[in-house]
């Protein structure tokens, strides 16, 4: 038998995954290695985790758990069995009024950390990819970051862990049950680990190594400090997952103790002359109450000079120069001025360019964050065709940092990385370089090899610092463990992988691997494939945006796809690049949503809806294109006819008892171009598309579709409305866009653009446009407001406000979010009800303009974590087809917020 025929009559078969092109898909993390699997199983269950346990240790056959898959290091591919966290992993409680979390490992860090806000609290590890990484990858990676140091990492700051073993046992160490339980079971285990750590303690040696390997931040090999630090087996074991990367056992539920998130932060950017200035002002500051010292060298400053909010004064620092961004926080405005005091002071006597200065602005701070954040993404946009980019990470005692910063910068001249660049925690002594590399070639390949056993030398061997310090010993430093640690301490890493993992089932080849040379085999290709995508990185980070991961692929997938294809296409295999091709017509095209909401955690700005927009136009014909244009041309009778098909469909479905998408004919009547209202304010207002043909619902209590309501609104206000000539057949493109119909999309837009551009008399007039999509389009092409900032900025200010008694489900348009309008749209909500959901989990609702119609299954997916609170009746939004979408998944009205804003005003005195 399979594996798969063992699991197919206890998973259900959309969750066991064999198709060429997901294979392909899963086979990327954000690493620089690609393995394909045999098998990807979404596991929903610890009973389904057992399962697959089971059936591979039936099968003699390898596995595989991966989170997120923004591990850096290799450890989340597989070419075997590859398990992924399905949907039922997201459980959080937080516990003891915030000073502890329970959380199951599908929870990304982040959202852990905004359960626990309202408490001033949040978890210790605070890695890069915190906004898309989850908990199981950051536990089983020991993941740290800018402020965790080695004090508020996973490893200090476990309470109790559920975890899954090899041969299934499932123990719950925060549960006493369990654990006398566990102690029965296995008492032989639970004994020869209490063996191991007596003799860890009992070699004076090797315990002293232990303690000082771990004085700085370290991931690389196994946690051996749980054998110094706990004699209870059942905590060596708890500690020993945590940094295990999977290759111990399944962590199915982490507590962590919360640390405090105090509130009130300053922030200042501190240049000096070079890097051995700076980091002798590391040294200074150890002592001090500083929360975060990040060190950046000249040319990690170089690679964002120039970019939009960047100091001008980049570019007028000398050639050596080096800076820190150092944040202090505090608990109050009193405790972070004394802060600020103190740090000032121990850098008094050591030279900077232009001084130190702190602010406590949220905003500026900001900014100076962001020149931190963009460095691994300006190198990441800018390498050359073909190549990948490699972010390492390193650590040495703080006071080895200033040389071994400058030998680092050697070795890259040495080897010809003229781009690298270094940057990183300072203040735990930790360095990532960054730096691109090309594996088309056995030269290049034996170059990159050369140069990271140079770079082993240098932080092993000169200074015994760390490896991999909190990115995860995973493929590509497994080969140096026993350098770094010694055969003695490698030796028990081996041990304790036998005694866990017997039969080596768990992610063989990551943390140990006695192949010298496996940090140079499987290395993933980047292949040129289309301007509009050859930067991405893969990181992943785009993914827990994408309404469509899970049903069918992600951006970073659908650009893995789309690279194999050119790939083969390049190299003549016609057979491979129809095989994925065939797969991608559904996967990849037909099931995006094109909503850019991509781009808005992309490192590199990327917006894959962009390139599956231009394949929808490549793959379209003649035929296609000349409907588009006989549609373009005859806008006006097409709405109408639309409008009353919809009518006759919502006929048609009250007679057969369907309940989906019945809609009112819309109400509104051929507008005059100059409308009442008795203010002497005059605005111009376009009503969409959607909103002139998709009326309420048939069930929905109100009646008045959005056009109606918006005028009623703005007179309400005191404005005279205006509508642009010739409205009927007007449209702003998105239709035609989202086919890849782009030159009938522009047309369309540039015709839209003059006729408001008319209507608002060049200009002089806001105009107002009620639906988000649409809005952000023209944007690009005119000015215009969407409904949202007209709401907030123009029309609340005149009108009295008696909000409504909540709870009100609130969603937020893809484009509200694009056009950064996210907060207004909140803070109108919250100005018209006294409680305002929205929802958790719920990015893109998925409707896509009419995909909600022709492909309703990606509308359920993007909707499947909505929920409705208790006595909740209506939600609210800002998309005519989005309200649609989830007023059907959600089983209550949803409106526009047009409506709640006219429902609950009256016009102001005065």
């Amino acid at each position: 038998m399979s594996v798969k025929s063992r699991l197919a009559p206890l998973i259900p078969p959309h969750r066991l995954i064999d198709d060429p092109l997901r294979l392909l898909a899963y086979g990327t993390d954000a690493s620089f290695y690609r393995l394909i699997p045999k098998l990807v199983v979404k596991a929903d269950t610890e009973a389904e985790v057992v399962a697959v346990l089971a059936a591979c240790a039936q099968e003699n056959v390898p596995v595989t758990f991966r989170a997120a898959g923004t591990s850096l290091s290799g450890q989340a591919v597989t070419d075997s069995v590859l398990l992924l966290l399905g949907d039922g992993w997201n459980g959080a409680v937080v516990e003891a009024g915030g000073a502890r979390i329970r959380l199951q490992p599908g929870i990304i860090g982040a959202e852990a950390n905004r359960r626990l806000a309202a408490f001033g609290r949040k978890i210790g590890p605070d890695p890069a990819s915190i906004d898309s990484a989850k908990i199981g990858g950051i536990a089983a990676n020991n993941a740290s970051g800018m402020c965790c140091g080695t004090a508020q990492n996973s490893y200090r700051t476990l309470a109790a862990m559920r975890l899954i073993l090899a041969d299934g046992t499932l123990v719950d160490t925060g549960d006493a049950v369990s654990v006398a339980a566990f102690r029965a079971s296995h008492a032989a285990l639970l004994e020869s680990l209490g063996q191991l750590a007596e003799q860890a303690r009992a070699d004076d040696v090797l315990a002293a190594r232990i303690n000082k390997k771990f004085a700085i931040k370290n991931t690389t090999g196994y946690a051996l400090n749980a054998l110094v630090d706990f004699t209870d087996p059942v905590d060596i074991l708890q500690h020993l997952m945590i940094g295990s990367e999977g290759t111990l056992g399944f962590i199915a539920e982490i507590t962590y103790d919360t640390v405090p998130d105090h509130a009130d932060r300053a922030n200042a950017l501190i240049f000096f002359a070079d890097a051995a200035l700076a980091c002798r002002a590391v040294a200074a500051l150890k002592t001090t109450p500083v929360s975060a010292v990040e060190l950046m060298d000249r040319a990690a400053l170089r690679s964002v000079e120039g970019k939009p909010g960047m100091p001008a004064m980049l570019a007028d620092l000398p050639a050596d120069a080096a800076a820190l961004l150092v944040e202090s926080r505090a608990g109050d405005q009193s405790d972070l001025a004394a802060n600020i005091a103190a740090i000032v002071a121990a850098l008094d006597g050591i030279a900077t360019i232009g001084g130190v200065s702190f602010t406590t602005d949220a905003v500026e701070g900001a900014k100076l964050w962001k020149i931190r954040k963009g460095l691994f993404p300006a190198v990441g946009a800018v390498r050359p065709l073909g190549t990948t980019v490699i972010i390492e990470d390193v650590a040495f005692r703080v006071e080895d940092l200033a040389a071994a910063t400058t030998d680092l910068q050697a070795l890259f001249v040495k080897h010809f990385y003229t781009e690298a660049i270094i940057f990183g925690h300072a203040l735990e002594g930790n360095l990532h370089f960054v730096f691109t590399q090309d594996f088309g070639s056995d030269a290049e390949i034996q170059r990159y090899g050369a140069f990271m056993d140079d770079v082993a030398k240098l932080v092993v061997d000169k200074y015994d610092g760390s490896l991999k310090a909190e990115h995860g010993t995973g493929r590509n430093m497994a080969p140096y463990v026993e350098m770094e640690w010694g055969k003695a301490a490698t030796d028990l890493m081996w041990r304790i992988k036998e005694m866990l993992d017997p039969a080596g089932l768990l992610n063989p080849g990551v943390i140990l691997d006695r192949d010298p040379q496996a940090h140079l085999k499987n290395l993933k290709p980047m292949p040129a494939a289309d301007v509009l995508i050859d930067t991405c990185i893969e990181c992943g980070f785009c993914e827990r945006m994408c309404p469509s991961h899970g049903l069918t692929l992600s951006p970073r997938q659908r650009i893995v796809g789309w690279r194999e294809m050119a790939r083969a296409q390049a190299a003549g295999d016609v057979v491979r690049r129809d095989e994925i091709g065939t797969l991608y017509d559904y996967h990849g095209l037909d099931t995006c949503a094109a909503c850019g909401l991509c781009a808005t955690a992309c490192p590199v700005g990327i917006e894959t809806g962009t390139l599956i927009k231009a394949l929808r136009g490549r793959k379209q014909g003649r035929m296609a294109q000349a409907v588009g244009q006989l549609a373009a041309d005859h806008y006006g009778l097409l709405m109408k006819a639309t409008a009353w098909g919809l009518g006759a469909a919502a006929m048609v479905d009250t007679v057969a008892g369907s309940a989906r998408n019945r809609r009112r004919l819309p109400t509104m009547a051929q507008p005059a171009l100059q409308g009442g209202g008795d203010g002497a304010d005059a605005v111009v207002y376009v009503p969409s598309c959607a909103a002139r043909t998709m009326g309420p619902a048939l069930d929905d209590p109100v009646t008045a579709c959005l056009p109606d309501a918006t005028e009623a609104l703005l007179k309400k206000a005191g404005f005279r409305v205006i509508f642009p000539a010739g409205l009927a057949n007007l449209c702003c493109g998105q239709p035609w866009d989202s086919k890849g119909l782009a030159d009938i999309a522009e047309a369309k837009a540039r015709d839209m653009a003059a006729a408001l551009d008319a209507a608002s008399d060049h200009g002089r007039l806001p105009v107002i446009m009620d639906t988000a999509t649409c809005s952000a389009r023209l944007k690009s092409f005119t000015p215009v407001l969407d409904a949202v900032e007209a709401l907030h900025d123009l029309i609340l200010p005149r009108l009295s406000l008696h909000p409504i008694e909540g709870p009100v489900l609130l969603h937020i348009p893809c484009s509200v979010r694009k056009m950064g309008l996210e907060d207004k749209l909140l803070a109108v909500a919250k100005a018209c009800a006294t409680q305002v959901v929205v929802p958790d989990g719920v990015t893109c609702c998925g409707f896509a303009g009419d995909k909600g119609f022709t492909t309703p299954e990606l509308n359920a997916h993007a909707l499947r974590k909505l929920t409705v609170p208790e006595g909740c009746h209506e939600g609210f939004s800002a998309n005519r087809t989005c309200e649609i979408g989830l007023a059907d998944h959600g089983g209550i009205p949803y409106r526009s917020i047009i409506h709640l804003v006219d429902r609950v005003s009256r016009r102001a005195e005065g």
